[in-house]
């Protein structure tokens, strides 16, 4: 019974919070522009509108135009079930369980990609062409970090690498965790398109990465992707929460709090960041990808040194 209320719990905090961090990092960047800005509820009022819309699809696109959003909003949801929130549980949980969240994510991408593609748009070609770059450069950089938790725990388990004694690794490994816990904040904020890697409110194609892949989205299938794009942003943000705030307490009315004011937390750290720094030039996007990489890499080389 107690497996199945936590369940629960995961499942409706990583469904209900995920668009409120949307919320959040709008808030955010108004207070720094010194605007009111959209409500805080705003992206769920979005949400509800783009359902109650009817979708257009062009003649020349296939299935695969129809079928990327569903895929990129499934894989992110399985996504979500793999990663232990509060303690070393998850709903999904077993051995290699990373790998499988490795792939999805891809799967994701993959799907996301060949939609745009299928419209035979110029502009949609482009912005899937930089998307599938920019991710070979940060994928590397998510697999090196997940090496190190990895190499500290001893297992290819999520609930292993970040579980309960994740909070003695801290105390071993630091230095290893800290340049880990960096390269993936620069991982977040390149998989889900924000600044300084790409701007999610711009409305200039040549300059768009994500957003020009999904121009011929509309209605049902273009709200599918906004919750799936946040949904990506709460399976990275939960990995980085976890991964720095690693408290069990062994009381959930507790420990669900912490967590929740964490991702809060990241989410007002990522408006921060939005808010104080510019879009990087797209030649200038690649050095810090490999700057990420070369972070966890050095976190790899300081536990075998």
């Amino acid at each position: 019974m107690d497996a199945a209320i936590h369940n629960t719990i995961h499942v409706l905090v990583a469904l209900t919070l995920s668009p409120l961090l949307l919320g959040v990092i709008a808030k955010t960047k108004a207070f720094f522009a010194g605007r009111i800005g959209p409500p805080l509820l705003q992206p769920y009022y979005d949400l509800v509108k783009l359902l109650r819309k009817g979708s257009v699809f062009s003649t020349t696109t296939t299935w695969v135009f129809r079928a990327g959003p569903v895929v990129a909003l499934v894989t992110a949801a399985i996504a979500v079930l793999l990663i232990p929130l509060v303690s070393a549980r998850a709903p999904i949980s077993f051995t290699g369980d990373v790998i499988l969240l490795a792939y999805l994510l891809g799967l994701g991408r993959f799907f996301t990609a060949s939609a745009a593609l299928d419209t035979g748009s110029s502009f949609e070609g482009m912005g899937a062409a930089r998307e599938v770059t920019f991710a070979c450069l940060a994928e590397p950089a998510f697999f090196l970090g997940l090496l190190v938790l990895a190499k500290l725990s001893g297992s290819l388990q999520l609930a292993g690498m970040l579980g309960g004694s994740l909070g003695v690794y801290w105390s071993t490994a630091g230095a290893s965790l800290a340049l880990v816990l960096l390269s993936w904040f620069v991982v977040l904020l390149a998989e889900n398109s924000r600044i300084p890697f790409d701007d999610p409110n711009t409305h200039l194609e040549l300059t768009m990465i994500h957003e020009v892949m999904v121009l011929d989205h509309s209605g049902p299938a273009f709200g599918l992707i906004l919750y799936g794009a946040a949904l990506k942003l709460f399976v990275f943000g939960a990995l980085i929460v976890r991964l720095a705030l690693p408290v069990s307490t062994g009381f959930s009315w507790l420990d669900w709090p912490i967590f929740i004011g964490g991702m809060l937390a990241l989410a007002v750290a990522i408006g921060v960041v939005e808010s104080t720094m510019a879009r990087l030039r797209l030649t200038h996007i690649p050095v810090l990808l490999v700057a990420a990489c070369l972070l966890s890499a050095f976190g790899i080389i300081l536990l075998v040194r």
